[in-house]
């Protein structure tokens, strides 16, 4: 398996997301090597506060499989989920998460907290860091050029 080709997925789908002026993160969720479910942010173009890529691609996925169960399933994100995504992720019994970039700020799986490592039961595999400077420079590069382009707070 090889886990860039998912999150060069979940890149696009990110790069689909800046175009559209969201926060440039993409969600793919695959099970037994197919992309069962995808996500980007649709925040602003939704005006929901959990149209986040990961709750847009988990309901995809459980749609797909006519399951909320996501067990067997790896979820590729490229900014690691926030507190309500890794709340998702661990009621949807999803088995492992692969994250680009860390999310100082925000960050559930070790950013600033890490919800993975609590003794919930169904607890998913984490691995941090899968092409992190790509996702990293997509978010850098889109508030860049917000700040560039003079967004006000509200967009940063």
């Amino acid at each position: 398996m090889d886990h860039e080709i998912y999150m060069r997925r979940a890149l696009a789908l990110a790069r689909e997301a800046a175009r559209a002026g969201e926060v440039p993160v993409g969600c793919v969720i695959v099970r037994d090597g197919q992309i069962v479910g995808e996500g980007r942010n649709r925040r602003e173009e939704l005006a929901a506060a959990a149209s986040h890529a990961e709750m847009e691609a988990i309901a995809a996925a459980n749609a797909r499989l006519k399951s909320w169960r996501l067990d067997g399933c790896a979820l590729y994100v490229t900014l690691e989920p926030c507190p309500m995504c890794a709340g998702a992720i661990l009621n949807a019994r999803v088995s492992r998460v692969f994250y680009g970039a860390r999310d100082p700020a925000f960050g559930a799986c070790g950013g600033v907290t890490n919800l993975f490592m609590e003794d919930f039961p169904n607890r998913p595999a984490l691995v941090g860091g899968v092409l992190a400077e790509e996702c990293r420079g997509v978010l850098a590069d889109f508030f860049r050029t917000l700040r560039r382009d003079g967004a006000g707070p509200e967009k940063i």
